[in-house]
């Protein structure tokens, strides 16, 4: 199915945190290695993710998402910083899957609860941004939360721990790293209120 297709159908619009993997992503001690993405439009059948390594059409998918659980799939469609994948499941499990779009759908919309999310750490709008290496080079990365005083990251590159870095404009140090991405330390805590300016940043075209 098509993107445009999936926009016409019935499906809830929801953010929610998970992991991936894909068939040809291996690290240096050869296990599959796992990215973090978000759900961004989910129905009982497929699903949109907003994801740092595209994939591509009708690689196999496996992933895991806080509220849903594990899925199987296949990517249908791809897009600049994400794709569509085609859930496969029971007859049960969909209906399940339904009741608990539902759910969280009433609950995005419930602003007391919205409230109590916002503790030190936060998941923003914008998910993708840049690292800029001491060596100029850019890669691009996606933003699994943010503080004032550090980021956590899911990116193809992999960086040793210690790695000095920037991401957007926030220079910092990778100061730890766990199964889908890596953590950086800002050299100096910043202000939330510019946080996220700081933070998003567009890669500079490189010289010819």
């Amino acid at each position: 199915m098509s993107v445009a297709e999936f926009l016409r159908q019935r499906a809830v619009e929801v953010a929610v945190d998970g992991s991936y993997s894909l068939p040809r992503w291996y690290d240096c001690e050869g296990k599959l290695r796992n990215f973090a993405c978000r759900t961004k439009r989910v129905s009982p059948f497929r699903m949109i993710v907003d994801v740092p390594v595209v994939g591509k059409i009708g690689e196999r998918v496996t992933s895991y998402f806080q509220d849903f659980g594990e899925f199987q799939g296949t990517i249908s469609a791809t897009l600049k910083s994400g794709f569509l994948m085609e859930l496969e499941m029971t007859r049960a499990r969909r209906a399940w899957m339904s009741e608990k779009l539902t759910w969280l759908e009433k609950k995005q919309r419930d602003e007391s609860i919205q409230e109590l999310r916002r503790e030190a750490r936060f998941v923003p709008q914008a998910s993708h941004t840049t690292l800029t290496l001491a060596d100029g080079s850019g890669h691009s990365c996606f933003i699994i939360d943010v503080s004032t005083a550090g980021v956590a990251i899911s990116c193809e590159y992999d960086p040793t721990i210690g790695t000095p870095l920037a991401v957007g404009a926030c220079v910092g140090r990778v100061i730890r790293k766990f199964d889908n991405g890596f953590a950086v330390k800002f050299a100096e805590k910043q202000q939330r209120d510019n946080l996220l300016r700081l933070l998003v940043r567009q890669a500079a075209p490189q010289p010819a």
